[in-house]
């Protein structure tokens, strides 16, 4: 089951984390891992919101999110 999404990422599925290039999924993520990006204020999402796109702006999915390199 999907996390509750953050309210600025409520209609994103995938955010970045800047200050490592790495991607999250947030229909597969941790919720610690969300809380400590938000609380960081380093993170952005994508458009379109796809692992794509984020992979064209030179980000990776990250180790816990790998189900999605399953699905892109």
């Amino acid at each position: 089951s999907a996390m509750e999404r953050p309210i600025r990422f409520e209609h994103h599925r995938y955010v970045g984390d800047k200050r490592t290039q790495v991607v999250h999924d947030l229909d597969h993520c941790t919720p610690d891992v969300i809380d400590e990006l938000m609380e960081a204020r380093t993170y952005l999402c994508f458009g379109p919101d796809t692992v794509v796109e984020a992979r064209n702006r030179g980000y990776h999915v990250h180790g816990a999110c790998a189900v999605v390199d399953a699905e892109a």
